[in-house]
Order: C-alpha cells, then structure tokens, then sequence
C-alpha cells in the first residue's frame, strides 16, 4: 500500500480541485434552500379514563387511575397526525396555497399546500411520553402557528371520537327512558280494582325506580358530553424561533469537505496502484 503522506503530496492538487468543485456546488445548493425556523408545540395524552363515567362519578375509582395517559394511548394519538386530515384543515385555515405559492387551482392546489405542509412537519413522540407536533418554515411567525394547529386539530379528532361513543350510549337512554315513561301511563290508565290494582301499584313503583335511574344516568351521560374531556393536554405551546433550523450550513459545507476528501483520496489511491501495476 502506498504510504499516505506520499500519495496525498503527489495528488494534492487532484484532491484539492475535487474538494473546490464539490463545496462550491454544495455551497450554492445550500445557499439557495431558503432558512426553515423551527417550532415545537409539546402535548401529554389526557387519560382515557377522563371520557369514562364509571371515574367521574364513583368516588372508590379515583385513586386508581393517573390523570396522564399512557403510552398506548399515545401510539394511537400519533398515527393520526400522519393521516391527510389534519394537514387539509390547518391549509384552509391558514390559506396556505399563497404561502407555498401553489400555481395549482382548486382542489389540485388544496392537496398539493396539504403536502407541502407535511414535507415540511413532523408529528412524533418523544422518550418522555410527550407528542411533539414540529413545523419548519420560512416565516417565523407562522411556525408557532401551523404548530398549535395542528396539535389543535390532533386533539379535536380524539376529543370528538371519546364523545362519540357517550352520545350514542345517551340517544339510546333518552329512548329507553321514553318507552318507561309510555309504559308507566299506559299501566296508570288501564288500573282496576281489586288485586289487579294492587299488582298494578306495585309495577309502578318498579318502573318509577327505573326511571329516576334512567333520569339520573342520562344526566351523568350529558355532563360527559357538555364537558367533554381532552384526550391531549398541551404543556408548552410553540413559539417563534430565534434563529433557523435549516439548512444547517455550517454542518453540510464540513461533510461535504470530509466526503469529498475521502472520494478524492480513494480514487488517488486506486490511480496509484494502477500504476504501480502496469509499472
């Protein structure tokens, strides 16, 4: 093998032209790419027991449960963030078409911003239980914004799918509740005398049970619904960034001086001992 300090004082010039040619390209690549600010909005999934009526209102359950959700919970929350969904309603809030300059028209253009806007986004979970909704762009003022969004919008889903289930449970009591109350008119009007009378008094007394249990479980189920708990609990919202977080210049222009040192080095080194062989 030939000795290194040799090789690189005889192809120095070879290797430095590489180097110049690679780094000016680079150069102009990254000095291009328009500077991205960063910003963060940080969330904790809320407890899925904060949606279940058996919590709320039994006082022996309230020790067992944590009011943070876990990390199961948290794996749900963050595959809906990849979902199209919440990146199409934070592009029409915001009309981010203009922004990303879109020459698209119509829906073309609507889907196009919403891709852009995921390019350029990240919705992850960090090791400390926490979900990070991240949005790079150039204006830095608009970051925070498109940030909170779409942690906003996460959270609205999950909010709107816990309640949905205490709805469905509420339409069917309202129902039920009904068909006791037709039931104990129904039994008031068609009582007689007698032993018949008798057993018709103490019908009612089971169906008025019922009802005020039906009545009173309806009232829980609506509180549920009117306060309908968060299933994200965001712990600092983003803020505009001081300095860019892209393209980190600095960083690409000492890689691209590594790597093409290396190349140029390689290939001296595979010129010089085809030499050596033909020699």
């Amino acid at each position: 093998m030939p000795d290194i300090f040799y090789l690189i004082s005889k192809w120095w010039k070879q290797i430095f032209l590489i180097m110049i040619i690679s780094i000016v390209i680079a150069g102009i690549i990254v000095f291009l790419e328009p500077l991205r600010y960063l910003s963060v909005c940080t969330a904790v999934p809320g407890s899925s027991f904060s949606s279940d009526k058996g919590k709320i209102f039994n006082e022996n359950l309230d020790i067992l449960y944590s009011n943070l959700g876990n990390p199961e919970d948290l794996d749900v929350i963050e595959g809906t963030g990849q979902l199209d969904t919440i990146y199409l309603a934070v592009v029409d809030q915001f009309n981010l078409y203009d922004h990303y300059k879109v020459s698209e028209k119509g829906d073309a253009a609507r889907k196009k911003a919403a891709l852009l806007l995921k390019k350029y986004s990240r919705i992850t979970k960090s090791d400390y239980r926490e979900l990070k909704a991240k949005v790079w762009d150039t204006d830095k003022d608009l970051a925070p914004q498109l940030a909170n969004a779409l942690m906003e919008k996460i959270q609205s889903i999950h909010q709107d799918l816990q309640n949905e289930n205490n709805a469905k449970i509420l339409s069917g009591l309202k129902i039920s509740l009904q068909k006791l109350k037709d039931s104990l008119q129904q039994m008031h009007f068609t009582s007689v005398v007698g032993d018949q009378a008798m057993h018709d008094t103490s019908g009612q007394f089971v169906l008025k049970n019922q009802l005020q249990k039906y009545q009173q479980l309806i009232g829980e189920y609506q509180l549920m619904i009117d306060s309908k708990p968060s299933s994200l609990l965001v712990v600092e919202k983003a803020r505009a960034a001081a300095y860019a977080d892209k393209p980190r210049r600095l960083e690409i222009m000492i890689a691209v001086a590594v790597l093409s040192f290396l190349f140029a080095f390689s290939l001296a080194l595979v010129l010089e001992k085809r030499k050596t062989m033909q020699s």
